[in-house]
């Protein structure tokens, strides 16, 4: 699913890109780029967690859920600070 869901973002990111000046896409890839990085940790955190039992698997579970909310919310303010860039230009 979560391959879905990136898979789906990409094609919606090069559809837009179309639409983007290079400053704004410049923005968005620094927020990207971060948001990535936390989906990683997530992911590693989701990989540790399988290896974990009771209280230390939820911990892990619970962490990793808060990095892809933390990626999430990096990804709209790339889009807001994007879209700040567009409209000074």
């Amino acid at each position: 699913m979560k391959t879905f869901v990136t898979i789906l973002g990409l094609a919606s990111m090069v559809a837009l890109a179309a639409c983007d000046s290079k400053q704004e896409n410049k923005v968005e890839n620094v927020y990207e780029n971060q948001a990535d990085a936390l989906d990683n940790q997530a992911d590693n955190m989701e990989a540790m967690a399988d290896n974990l039992t009771g209280n230390a698997e939820n911990a892990a579970e619970n962490a990793a859920d808060a990095l892809e909310n933390k990626a999430d919310a990096t990804r709209e303010a790339g889009e807001k600070a994007g879209d700040a860039v567009e409209k000074k230009q």
